[in-house]
């Protein structure tokens, strides 16, 4: 009897692009992609931080190159992507987030956060996918959410309006693009602790208040959303499109 064989996470010969990859989560899912094998690009505004992160990956073994785009630019990155061959790996990551009460929302936050977290990411992926087709490139486009796109709270009206609505998008995006074998998914993690977050959690209630939602009784990590990038990333999720996957220990499930 021949037994199926569990297909890889290895990504050896992909092209990889993360956007806001200076940084945080994007810090370590660049990393997770090039430990796999991928060629990775790594964007963001400024060079300063991409430069040294794809200095890191270098050093260690990886392939890694550091490109300045800013992606709320819709035509530099129209003309990013039409410039390059196509990625087989698009990680949409770069975000933002005003958290403040709803009556104290002003016209300037609503655009700083939905520009970034929506817009951009929409048209990332239309550049990103459009290049894919043209090429007829097969692959997996992967877009960071939020637990917020599953639920709400207090002061997170802008936040929650924007991962709520890339669920929606990412959505879309599987049905239209499926005939071209490209792929849309979602991460969507709780509380993850970066260098942005950690002054968050010196406020001793809040720390106590985010823990009583997480069932498994810990800040998220980095290193929490690499595994489920590879899934999403690579041929073991083949059959997987329109989904969103929580790595948020157990606060949704309540």
């Amino acid at each position: 009897m021949q037994l199926p064989s569990t297909p890889s996470l290895r990504l050896d010969g992909r092209r990889a692009i993360v956007t806001g990859a200076g940084r945080g989560i994007g810090v370590g899912l660049a990393a997770a992609l090039a430990q796999a094998g991928a060629s990775v690009t790594l964007v963001a505004r400024t060079a300063d931080q991409i430069d040294v992160v794809a200095s890191a990956i270098s050093e260690s073994g990886g392939d890694a190159e550091a490109a300045v785009l800013d992606v709320a630019d819709i035509g530099a990155v129209q003309r990013f992507f039409a410039d390059r061959p196509a990625y087989h790996i698009l990680v949409n990551n770069a975000g933002t987030n005003r958290p403040k009460p709803f009556l104290d929302v002003t016209q300037d936050d609503y655009d700083a956060v939905l520009d970034l977290n929506l817009k951009s990411a929409f048209f990332v992926a239309q550049a990103c996918a459009r290049r894919m087709i043209e090429t007829d490139t097969k692959g997996s486009l992967i877009h960071i959410g939020s637990q917020m796109g599953h639920v709400a709270a207090p002061n997170r009206s802008l936040y929650c309006a924007s991962k709520w609505a890339l669920e929606g998008m990412s959505k879309a995006l599987a049905l239209d693009l499926a005939a071209h074998d490209i792929r849309s998914n979602i991460i969507a993690p709780t509380f993850i602790e970066t260098p942005m977050t950690r002054p968050f959690f010196e406020d001793a209630q809040f720390r106590l208040t985010v823990l009583s939602k997480i069932k498994l009784g810990r800040i998220g990590l980095v290193e929490d959303l690499m595994g489920p990038l590879l899934l999403l990333a690579s041929d073991a999720s083949a059959l997987m499109t329109g989904t969103s996957l929580l790595v948020d220990g157990g606060w949704t499930a309540d």
